[in-house]
């Protein structure tokens, strides 16, 4: 056998499906209707969950990073976080184009299950500020999903973290804010308002500047997997009760019109 040809004699499996457990991956798909959409469906929600799972992890390395006043560190994951998140977003094709008919066809097999009970995409949202101890409820039955929500919820927020960085660069930040409880939902402060306002008027290649922008980044593209989400939604259903009972296209409205980080836009109209 010539030298060039990969190696394909191993004892056991092979190295490749030690590291990447394929085997796994590749045979979760259990569809439970006779209706040939519902495979793209459920397989493209478990990709949604792996690219939640690395995205989690990449904020949680970008606050602890913030906590530790590494902030290049914290930038790169954000960037990469970026690259992912338009990964995920783009989870959302294979789906964009369901008609009602073709959504209906394998609906019911969902039963009570939705999106919206994803632990993981949960955590997500907690780091972004986004907190609810009502959140844990649905988690209750796994005890893992749930200590870990429950870790999370009492954890400051990503955005906290790099609000009480701004604390720690001299910005006058109050102490209600910074001592706030992390475990209730982030609400804008005119004085983090101002802290972003002195940020961007001064030095545009500054380390916090370009922390807000990597922020600003991020939230963006939130923001359109929530407008994406919505869009994909209305298609296939309409404005029917989402799946889970939960108000389905209206809820989905209101959280697109909702900013992350939300002093990081205010600010833009006072530089």
């Amino acid at each position: 056998m010539s030298q060039e040809a990969p190696n394909l004699d191993f004892e056991g499996s092979t190295p490749y499906e030690d590291y990447v457990r394929a085997d796994v991956l590749t045979h979760l798909q259990h569809t439970v209707s006779d209706d040939p959409g519902e495979m793209v469906f459920l397989v493209t929600s478990q990709v949604m969950e792996l690219w939640f799972t690395v995205i989690v992890h990449e904020w949680e390395t970008a606050a602890r990073a913030l906590r530790e006043d590494r902030v290049g560190v914290a930038k790169d994951a954000l960037k990469r976080s970026v690259r992912e998140l338009e990964a995920l977003n783009a989870s959302w094709k294979p789906l964009a184009g369901l008609t009602p008919a073709q959504f209906n066809s394998y609906r019911g097999a969902l039963g009570e299950g939705s999106g919206f009970q994803s632990a993981m995409y949960r955590r997500l949202e907690f780091l972004l500020g986004e907190k609810s101890a009502s959140m844990l409820v649905p988690h209750r039955g796994t005890p893992r999903a749930h200590a870990e929500l429950e870790k999370a919820l009492h954890e400051p927020s990503l955005y906290d973290e790099a609000v009480r960085l701004l604390a720690r660069r001299g910005y006058p930040i109050p102490e209600t804010v910074l001592h706030r409880d992390v475990s209730r939902p982030y609400e804008p402060s005119p004085e983090v308002e101002a802290a972003w306002t002195d940020v961007y008027a001064g030095d545009q290649d500054g380390e916090l500047a370009r922390l807000g922008e990597a922020l600003s980044d991020v939230a963006e593209l939130v923001w359109r997997w929530r407008n994406d989400h919505l869009v994909a939604t209305r298609r296939a259903m309409g404005a029917k009760t989402g799946t889970g009972g939960s108000a389905g296209v209206a809820w989905l409205e209101k959280r697109a019109r909702k900013n992350v980080f939300p002093e990081l836009w205010t600010a833009r109209s006072y530089v």
